[in-house]
């Protein structure tokens, strides 16, 4: 059946307080549309940890640059309803902007340290607009559980922290990067990508995949690492943006992975003009 689609605030109000009159638990997926496989297993593990799965589908434009690709960012609304329906998503929620942001509008949230370095620093401002935005969803909607991606792990600590600091009360929880065959992350960015770009944009996991190998044979020096990995991008003629090792959980920088430690390795690269990121684990 095709999700009931809501577009204004008030219409997410209702639908929420009839749920909650019905005593049902939600759990939410927020998006910004172009679906693939990767938010479709997100929907569907929503649908596991709760009565009623929701998604938002808005392509938020506080997040972007001014020379990022807001205008020709790619849109797909009626296969993404198909995709939605598939995942047994009741309700759809797809504003325009001016319903979330609105004349007069003038809060924004900041996250002021897991969001330092990384596409924090390369991407200016754009954390502040995925934390407003989310902290506006997950205050509209009250789920029980919000469902992200891992591919996007710098977001995920900083949706965990704002969620954390501002009591709004959803688990949330980080799922696995969902890949490809060959091993590259699903991103709706990838549709940008020719053949050959494509090919050279399996560096970035390729890289991880060199960086952990050099883990597990007792090199623990961060920077060794991260010359394994760097070394994947340039063979594949890639333009870095970076690579570099922090602590899963603070993502602060670290110089050696520890015994026992939890680190995440994290990755930023240019194949042709598109800019894609990747993120592994690295286990001490």
């Amino acid at each position: 059946m095709a999700p009931h689609v809501l577009r204004t605030v008030a219409e997410v109000k209702a639908w929420v307080a009839s749920l909650q009159k019905e005593g049902k638990t939600l759990a939410l997926v927020p998006t910004m549309g172009f679906l693939h496989e990767g938010h479709v297993s997100l929907m569907r593990e929503g649908g596991r940890r709760a009565d009623v799965v929701a998604a938002s589908i808005f392509v938020n434009p506080t997040q972007f640059g001014p020379r990022e690709d807001l205008a020709r960012y790619p849109r797909d609304f009626e296969g993404d309803l198909a995709k939605c329906a598939s995942a047994g998503v009741t309700a759809v929620f797809a504003p325009e902007p001016a319903a979330m942001y609105p004349p007069g509008y003038q809060t924004y949230v900041e996250v002021t340290e897991v969001s330092q370095g990384l596409c924090g620093e390369r991407r200016p401002g754009h954390f502040r607009g995925v934390a407003t935005i989310v902290t506006q969803l997950l205050a509209l909607f009250r789920p029980a559980v919000a469902l992200f991606g891992e591919k996007d792990y710098q977001q995920l600590q900083v949706i965990k922290t704002l969620n954390r600091d501002l009591h709004l009360g959803a688990d949330i929880v980080g799922m696995p990067t969902i890949r490809e065959a060959d091993g590259l992350a699903m991103s709706s960015r990838n549709a940008y990508l020719s053949a050959e770009e494509r090919q050279r944009a399996l560096a970035l996991s390729k890289g991880i995949r060199a960086a952990q190998a050099l883990l597990a044979s007792g090199t623990r020096d961060t920077r060794a690492l991260v010359e394994a990995a760097r070394r994947e991008l340039q063979a594949a003629g890639l333009r870095e943006d970076y690579v570099e090792v922090r602590d899963a959980g603070t993502l602060s920088p670290l110089d050696t992975v520890a015994p026992g430690q939890t680190a995440r390795m994290l990755v930023a690269a240019f194949s042709g003009t598109t800019r894609l990121i990747d993120n592994m684990p690295l286990a001490g």
